[in-house]
Parts: C-alpha cells; sequence; structure tokens
C-alpha cells in the first residue's frame, strides 16, 4: 500500500534549471525550464517521474476510490443534443442527434423518422476504438436528409477526417466514398440536391511552408464521388494565414455568405451569387472592428452583429444592394445580449443572455415580438430548426438539469412540450442557486451563482469551489455540473464567476477583459475570492479555484499574485507562458485576443501577469494540481510542465505541486468516459482533500 498521502507530499521531482536568457526591447528574461518545451527522452523521463509522483499523492487521498465511483455513476447518465430536422423528398421529417447512454464513451449518432419514430443508428463512433478514443467531432445533414457529412478525430487530438453516409428511405445507412482529412473545426453547407457541398479544410504537409500547416484554412467545393484532392479552392488564397472563413449558404443556393474570423472581436463578411457564372465574392463588412453572423435567406442575408451595437443586433441585408447605408434593423439592440439567431418558418428565434442565463424571443421576419419561449428554471439554452419547419427544438440544462430537450410548435400555440430527457441522478429540488455580485478594484460589478445543497446554509463554514473563465468572448453560463456534483453532494459549496472578457454583456464587457487590459479578468476573479468570504459563502481557509484552457491562465496569474487567498487551485490545460505562447501549435490565432511579446506596447502587460514568468522564490504557494495531454492540439503541454517546474522549485510552503500529464487525449473535446473519470477523481478528491473534505 502506499503511505499517506501527508507523508509524501513534500518531495519533489528534481528539474534542472538552464541558463536561457530572452531580451525583450531591451529587458531580460529568465527562462530556465525552456527544455521543457521539446519532446525529448530528458522530457519524457522527467514527465514518467512527475506522473509517478502525482499518482503516489492522489492515490494516497482518503476516498478517492469512493469518490471515483460515484463520479463513474454520474456521468453514466448520458447525454443528448436537440436534433436538427429535415424534410425529406418524400415529405417526412428527419431528425439528425446524437446521444451517449450508460457508459459508452462517446455519443452515437442517430436519425429518426418522424417525432415518434424508430431511432437508426447513422454511425457508432465507439466501434472505432476499444478505449474510446475515437470521436465525432461535428456533424452536417443535407437539406434534404438523406445524407449527413460528419468529422471523426483520435485521441483528443481534433483533426477531423470528413466523411459522408447515405441514409436509404427504408433506414438502412450506407457510408460513401468521401474521406477528405484536415476538417479540423469543419464548417460546412450542403447544396440544394444533395449532390456536393462547400467546407473548410487545413492545407496538408508540404503546400505550406513548414509550421504553418494548422492555418490558412480555406473552403473548397466538393461533388460527391470526384477526388477531394482536386477540389477547387473558392476562398482564401492570398489571405493572412491566420484569418479562418466558415460558410453558409440560402436555401435556394444561390447565395454563399463566408464570414472570416480575425480573432474574436473582429469578424468580414462577404457573399458570392452562385448562380452566375464567373461571379466573385461581394465585400459586405470588411475594416470595422466588430462582428458579423450571416443567416443565409434566399431573398436576403440576416446578419447578427455588434456593429454600432455592443450587446448585439439583427439586420437584413440585400445582397443584390450590400451598401451599408441600405441596411435595415430588424432585432435593435436591447439590455440583454443577443448571442444567436435560428430562421425557422419565417420566423426568427433569438437566443439571449441575461445576466449570464438564456432567454429566448420570438420574432417576425420583419421584427415584430411574437412572445417568449418560456424555459422551466434558470439555465442554458440553444436552438435546433430548419428554414422550412414549423417547430424548433430547444436543448435545456442547469445547475440541476443534466439534458432535457423540448419540441415547441411555432404555429397553433407555442408550448413545450418534452422529446427527450436524460435522468438526472440529484434531486433538482435539493439544489438551491443564488446570484450575487462582487465588486472589482475598478468598481465594476461581477456576476456569480452560488450553486449548493437546500440544506447547505451560507454561515462561513463550507467549503467552496470557485471555477471561471473570463476571455474569448465567451459566456460562462449554467450547465450540469457532472463532476462538481460531488462537491455538493458532500456538502461543498460551487461557484460560477462571470468575468470580464467573457461575452455575458456584450462586446463592451468582453474587450475590457482582453489585451492590455487582461489585468481586469484577474482583478475580477480576486474581487469574486474577496466576496465569497464576505458573505459568507464559505469559509475563509476553505476556498479553491479551477479553470481550464484560458481559465487555467487565470489560475496561473491568481497563483502568483493573490498566493494567499485560497487553499488550492486546479488548472486544466493551462495557458502559462504568454511570452512564448504563440509559437506552438494553433495559438497565433490567440494573439488578437492577448497580443504578443514582440510588440512593444503589448510586452509589459503580458510581463507583467504570464504567470511562469511571475513565480517568485519563497513564496508559500497553495497546493497546485494542473492537467495537461500530450495530443493537446490547442495548448501545449509545455505550459503545464514549466509552470510546475517553476512553482515547484519556488515554494517555501509544504503544500504539493503536482502535474497531471496524460497520452492519448487532447484539450478535452471528445474524451472518452473512462478518462473523464479519472480525471475527474484526481482532480476532485485534490480538491477536496485540500479544502478538508477527504480525511
Amino acid at each position: 500500500m502506499p503511505p499517506p498521502a501527508e507523508r509524501i507530499r513534500h518531495i519533489p521531482v528534481p528539474t534542472p534549471r538552464g541558463d536561457t536568457v530572452d531580451t525583450y526591447h531591451g529587458q531580460k528574461v529568465a527562462d530556465p525550464y525552456r527544455w521543457l518545451e521539446e519532446d525529448s527522452e530528458q522530457v519524457q523521463r522527467w514527465t514518467q517521474a512527475q506522473n509517478a509522483l502525482t499518482r503516489q499523492v492522489i492515490d494516497a487521498i482518503p476516498g478517492r476510490a469512493d469518490l471515483a465511483k460515484r463520479i463513474e455513476q454520474l456521468l453514466s447518465v448520458g447525454d443528448v443534443n436537440a436534433p436538427v430536422p429535415r424534410r425529406t423528398p418524400w415529405g417526412a421529417w428527419r431528425y439528425f442527434y446524437t446521444k451517449r447512454e450508460g457508459l459508452s464513451n462517446q455519443p452515437t449518432l442517430y436519425v429518426r423518422e418522424g417525432l415518434t419514430g424508430k431511432d437508426v443508428v447513422v454511425f457508432d463512433v465507439n466501434t472505432l476504438a476499444a478505449d474510446g478514443t475515437a470521436a465525432i467531432d461535428w456533424y452536417y445533414p443535407s437539406p434534404d436528409g438523406r445524407r449527413i457529412a460528419y468529422g471523426v478525430s483520435r485521441d483528443g487530438s481534433e483533426e477531423s477526417t470528413l466523411y459522408v453516409r447515405e441514409i436509404a428511405r427504408n433506414g438502412d445507412v450506407k457510408q460513401l466514398e468521401e474521406e477528405i482529412p484536415r476538417t479540423r473545426y469543419c464548417s460546412l453547407a450542403w447544396k440544394p440536391n444533395g449532390a456536393g457541398f462547400y467546407y473548410t479544410r487545413y492545407p496538408k504537409t508540404g503546400e505550406v511552408p513548414k509550421g504553418e500547416e494548422n492555418y490558412h484554412r480555406a473552403i473548397f467545393d466538393h461533388t460527391l464521388g470526384e477526388d477531394p484532392g482536386k477540389d477547387a479552392k473558392l476562398f482564401g488564397e492570398g489571405r493572412e494565414m491566420t484569418d479562418s472563413p466558415s460558410v453558409d449558404l440560402s436555401p435556394n443556393g444561390r447565395w454563399l455568405a463566408v464570414v472570416v474570423h480575425q480573432g474574436w472581436a473582429k469578424t468580414e463578411l462577404y457573399v458570392r451569387d452562385m448562380t452566375r457564372a464567373k461571379s466573385e465574392f461581394v465585400p459586405i463588412a470588411v475594416g470595422k472592428e466588430a462582428n458579423y453572423s450571416p443567416i443565409a435567406a434566399d431573398d436576403a442575408i440576416y446578419v447578427l452583429t455588434n456593429d454600432d451595437a455592443p450587446r448585439g443586433r439583427l439586420l437584413k441585408v440585400d445582397p443584390n444592394k450590400p451598401e451599408r447605408a441600405l441596411w435595415k434593423d430588424v432585432i435593435p439592440e436591447s439590455e440583454n445580449t443577443l448571442e444567436d439567431v435560428t430562421l425557422v418558418g419565417r420566423q426568427l428565434i433569438a437566443a439571449y443572455v441575461r445576466d449570464a442565463s438564456s432567454l429566448l424571443l420570438r420574432y417576425d421576419l420583419s421584427g415584430r415580438s411574437l412572445g417568449e419561449i418560456e424555459l422551466p428554471v434558470l439555465g442554458t439554452a440553444w436552438v435546433q430548426g430548419a428554414h422550412d419547419g414549423r417547430e424548433v427544438f430547444v436543448g435545456f440544462t442547469s445547475f440541476a438539469v443534466k439534458s432535457d430537450v423540448y419540441r415547441v410548435p411555432l404555429f397553433g400555440g407555442v408550448k413545450r412540450e418534452l422529446w427527450q430527457r436524460v435522468e438526472t441522478p440529484t434531486e433538482a429540488d435539493a439544489v438551491k442557486v443564488d446570484q450575487f455580485f462582487a465588486t472589482s478594484k475598478d468598481g465594476t460589478r461581477v456576476p456569480y451563482f452560488v450553486v449548493r445543497r437546500s440544506d447547505v446554509a451560507l454561515d462561513g463554514t463550507a467549503p467552496a469551489m470557485i471555477a471561471a473563465y473570463g476571455g474569448f468572448n465567451i459566456s460562462v453560463v449554467p450547465e450540469f455540473l457532472q463532476g462538481a456534483a460531488v462537491l455538493l453532494e458532500r456538502g461543498g459549496v460551487f461557484v460560477q464567476a462571470n468575468l470580464r472578457g467573457g461575452g455575458e454583456y456584450g462586446e463592451a464587457w468582453h474587450k475590457a477583459g482582453m489585451f492590455t487590459k487582461k489585468q481586469n479578468v484577474f482583478d475580477d476573479m480576486f474581487a469574486v475570492i474577496e466576496d465569497v468570504k464576505a458573505r459568507k459563502v464559505a469559509a475563509p481557509d476553505r476556498v479553491g479555484i479551477s479553470g481550464g484552457s484560458n481559465g487555467g491562465l487565470l489560475v496561473g496569474a491568481m497563483l502568483v499574485q493573490h498566493p494567499l487567498s485560497f487553499r488550492v487551485a486546479v488548472a486544466r490545460v493551462p495557458l502559462m507562458d504568454m511570452l512564448r505562447y504563440q509559437r506552438f501549435l494553433i495559438a497565433k490565432l490567440w494573439i488578437p485576443e492577448y497580443g504578443e511579446a514582440s510588440d512593444a506596447d503589448m510586452f509589459p502587460a503580458l510581463r507583467a501577469y504570464s504567470p511562469y514568468h511571475n513565480v517568485e522564490d519563497g513564496v508559500a504557494y497553495p497546493a497546485t494540481l494542473m492537467t495537461a495531454a500530450e495530443s493537446d492540439s490547442r495548448v501545449h503541454p509545455l505550459h503545464a510542465r514549466k509552470m510546475t517546474a517553476a512553482l515547484q522549485w519556488a515554494t517555501s510552503s509544504d503544500e504539493p505541486i503536482l502535474v497531471r500529464l496524460e497520452s492519448k487525449a487532447g484539450h478535452g473535446a471528445g474524451k472518452p468516459i473512462t478518462k473523464r473519470v479519472e480525471e475527474y477523481a484526481d482532480v476532485y478528491s485534490f480538491m477536496m482533500w485540500k479544502l478538508g473534505m477527504l480525511k
């Protein structure tokens, strides 16, 4: 048996320090762990030693095994997504959706003909890998519901290969010959006859300079049965390599709309008439610091934008006369943040974020209000529908509801009907949710949710875990707490903070937490930590923090800026070296969000908060666990490696500084249940052990 965790927590793994020093704009910056960026035998040995230490500590935590069993039960409840409806040539409706049941590692792709018809398996990705490390990344049914394009990746890499399956009228499924690699995050628009599609893919090795293969995304035209290597490139030639185009096509196939993402605060919009020979893409919106998202209709392009409307509005553009002066307001800006619009049966379903939870409103095509689609409780909703449909499907989740799907008829009485439900393994009535506001350093009110068991009092004695993200215009909204449920069941409190940098209050909220204003995000998080203590949401000495990816950067910044304000930290797949991050994987795409150290105006801000570069010798850092994955195609594991080594070297406390480096896993998307159970068990047992919940 391993020794008790408290007896081995002080044994660090020796990590050699180098003498690398870089000079940025005349300032020398040490990088003693540069060698941990490499994929070398030395790094592999270091990784094995670190993983062995982590296993020694975590496996010795009392109650870890029981916690893993409960997490497995929680994850076994499955998931179901709102279906994508399509009308067939014979007049029936088909509904495409994914569902995961029991301990199946990955969701299965189904089609159902008719609302109550038999479910037919279109593709079960679980058959590709016994360990569950193959995943469906995305799927697009054809307009007539006879075919579906989908992407499959392995080992969490998100490097999709595109395939196509055909579903006969009798339900028989046949895989077609199509196999198109390099379709990561694919955007795809089927042609009306279902004989081909426009799609995005990345270049193959040798097509662009070495090291640029994860950029240069372009749009191609594919006809089923033809060699994809000969597909015509329609858009992307000669553009900046970090430009990322996506496509939308009007139902009649005439208008091809292309939106080009240039970071998370700026896009460009183009349209092309595909019925005219040798037509060109016409710019609709270019050169302005705003986002534009198109919905291509037969006679118009509807555009969701924050142009002169930080909280979003919907415009109507005549593609024959796209001049800005002729744009028409359809849904004006309001006090809530407009995040998405779905065009269904000549109605517009607008999805808003109101104080970090969902609000669904209906409008006709002129913008006249048709009322609200009511949701069961405070939570998060997303909408699916067909342009020629008479119904929408609303996927719904909340802190206490795992996965509900409602059908909402849009005519003859709008009343939601339960279509499918995944039974929640906890009693919804037993969970209480409050929302409070903290005051940040500059006076900004920062909202956060407090989730607890209804019999747990806010009297300053409970342990609490605070999770946050704060970046990339992403709204952090309520969702079922598959992992954190174990925290609640044992009397803990879960806090979800909505920091600047996110999209909860529109583009102004986003821009207040990016570039040189990134420090606002960290100030917001500190304000929430202190407010949680002041309101007696948690005991002052029983607070932990958690975040992943950009949220892992947040955790790293809190470690070096406020190490004594919390007891334990978990940083999942984090960014930690903000002076060199853009050199690895796809990180050049994030320069519009963070800036880069080569920019003399940005360097001071990056240097000031970059977690790795602000670790100080002799500071009593709290217990810390970092996670990373070797197949991560977004955030390189070097960040977790270097930060772990720096903290282990510098800390003056006896608290463990651990890293969990996983093979055959990526950033998180498509991770099989078996791996999720083990990771959640490690993360929550570590967090709860240090919060005094496991003894």
